[in-house]
């Protein structure tokens, strides 16, 4: 069979149509603010081997991850149909604990109208699945330390429940035990089993149009075209990698601390191009830090896809033929590489950041004319949690609230907006303030905090948030002692501040970049994010 390249197009656009269609699916049916409304999720289709084939528009760390959680939950468990898997275990491709991910094998035969063909009957079919499909979605809580899961730790077991690759679905059905044995360990079970549910939802339709597809064309060309894919994607990066000069080129940025030292932490990185091929060496970054600023390799892996991803146009497909011409080496028990008992809340949404900038500060070297300066560098993750005084009920939130762009090198940085490996959205005044005890005070665009240049980075924002009762809190945030740097003569964008301001009090004090708080009712937490760094010279 030879490649027909209008069916090719088709196929990739099939393929990233499910994903698209699981993500509206999940977002619709959720039950919490933090996945309707801002979109903290993803969805993925995985070949039978395991390879990923097509991404939704969704958050690039879940993304460049999930393949790692899928081939856990493939080497754990014994998948027929009508099963799902359910992990979020960092060191088993994972992120952080509140992400839990699903994947559901699909076999050819399995999986159609279920109301004419029992999951029993279904699990004749013994061959191996001819897809797999995979949603990732951030729960509000899983248990912990803190409210909402997110706290600075020390290690991973006080950040929640760890979950390895278990089957939460065996034919059909939901296993009870499983599902109380998560509910139990967390503050808010309720919104918790809607959130899975809907998750287990989102695979089914996955799992439903896939099958459609397979009766539609037939196993054999879908086979065909899921490798072609794969080789495609793998030629278009190898030429973009031919286009970029041989050489090595090298960067540094640092995050502020780790939460618990005053020490900054290091990240250091070398990218050798040699033909169509590419080295990425971490070496010289800092080792595993007592704070929860480590990122395991699943994290670093993700941020090496997507920026080697945004060296090619929108329209190429998301496969994982895209990494094939691209060594990754991460030193063992390093930031960048963390090893249990470590503790990771903070590696997934801080560092993962960094790790960015680092990469493209250093393809600066080699494509000046292409590589932005920094966008804000963090995604300022604020939870907190506590009692409703109107339900009488535990209450758990979280969200991350978006920075300043840095700016290109043809136009200026975009406001407000969330980059690079985050890309939810924040949450609405309403529906914050129906779902949750809290009045919003302020939220606006924070002006000026974009660095100068020729081009100037976006502005960060401001987001004040008044507590109506008593919240135990916790700030994961960077970029408030290292601003983000600028690019080809550019400035920095300004930093980032943490304010509380309790009742009694007239002036509020500064809250670290990593801290946990406790704030009585009345009280108003006030963050300033980051401006992107500005691009070339005035």
């Amino acid at each position: 069979m030879r490649v027909d390249a209008a069916e090719l197009e088709i196929f990739k656009n099939l393929f990233h149509s499910v994903a698209e269609e699981m993500g509206a699916a999940l977002r619709r049916s959720a039950f919490s603010p933090n996945i309707k409304e801002r979109r903290d999720y993803s969805c993925a289709v995985f070949d039978g081997r395991g390879r990923v084939v097509a991404m939704g528009d969704h958050m690039p760390v879940h993304l460049g991850s999930m393949p790692m959680s899928v081939e856990a939950a493939i080497q754990a468990l014994s998948l027929g149909p009508g099963d799902i898997a359910m992990l979020n275990d960092p060191y088993a491709g994972g992120t952080h604990l509140p992400d839990i991910t699903l994947v559901a094998p699909v076999f050819a035969g399995a999986g159609g109208d279920r109301r004419k063909a029992s999951p029993v009957i279904d699990r004749r079919y013994s061959q191996r699945p001819l897809f797999y499909v995979a949603n990732r979605a951030h729960h509000s809580d899983i248990g912990g330390a803190q409210p909402a899961s997110m706290a600075l730790s020390e290690e991973i077991c006080q950040e929640g429940l760890r979950i390895p690759p278990v089957a939460l679905v065996r034919a059909g059905e939901i296993q009870r035990d499983v599902m109380q044995m998560v509910l139990a360990n967390v503050r808010t079970p309720r919104e918790r089993q809607g959130d899975l549910t809907a998750q287990v939802a989102a695979c089914r339709l996955g799992e439903r149009r896939l099958c459609e597809y397979r009766q539609k064309y037939g196993e054999k060309k879908i086979e065909f075209y899921l490798d072609a894919l794969q080789r495609y994607s793998a030629r278009l990066m190898q030429a973009a990698l031919a286009r970029i000069p041989d050489g090595a080129y090298s960067a540094e940025d640092a995050l502020d601390d780790d939460g618990y030292s005053s020490r900054p932490v290091r990240l250091r990185v070398t990218i050798t191009i040699c033909g169509e091929r590419a080295t990425i060496d971490f070496a010289g970054s800092s080792p595993v830090c007592r704070g929860s600023v480590n990122a395991v390799l699943a994290i670093t892996q993700s941020a090496a896809f997507y920026v080697f991803r945004c060296l090619l146009g929108e329209d190429v497909p998301a496969c994982a033929g895209l990494m094939e011409p691209i060594e990754l080496r991460a030193p063992e028990n390093s930031v960048v590489n963390a090893r249990p008992p470590a503790a990771v809340a903070a590696g997934n949404v801080e560092t993962s950041q960094r790790i960015v900038d680092v990469l493209l500060r250093a393809l600066a070297q080699a494509l000046p004319e292409r590589i932005p300066a920094a966008s804000s560098g963090t995604m300022n993750n604020l939870s907190f949690g506590g009692l409703d005084p109107r339900t009488g009920q535990h209450f758990a939130y979280y969200e991350t609230i978006a920075g300043g762009m840095g700016a290109r090198p043809a136009s200026d940085g975009l406001s407000g907006i969330h980059t690079h490996m985050t890309n939810s959205l924040n949450t609405p005044i309403e529906a914050l303030e129906s779902a949750y005890p809290v009045r919003v005070r302020r939220y606006s665009l924070r002006r000026g905090s974009g660095g100068a240049g020729r081009f100037r980075g976006g502005d960060g924002i401001v987001r004040e948030i008044e507590f109506l009762t008593e919240v135990r809190g916790s700030i994961l945030s960077d970029r408030r002692r290292i601003g983000p740097y600028g690019l080809s003569g550019g400035k920095p964008g300004r930093r980032g501040k943490n304010e509380l301001r309790l009742r009694a009090a007239k002036l509020g004090f500064k809250l670290p970049s990593k801290t946990a708080f406790s704030a009585p009712a009345g009280s108003v937490l006030r963050i300033e994010t980051p401006g992107g760094g500005g691009w070339g010279r005035k």
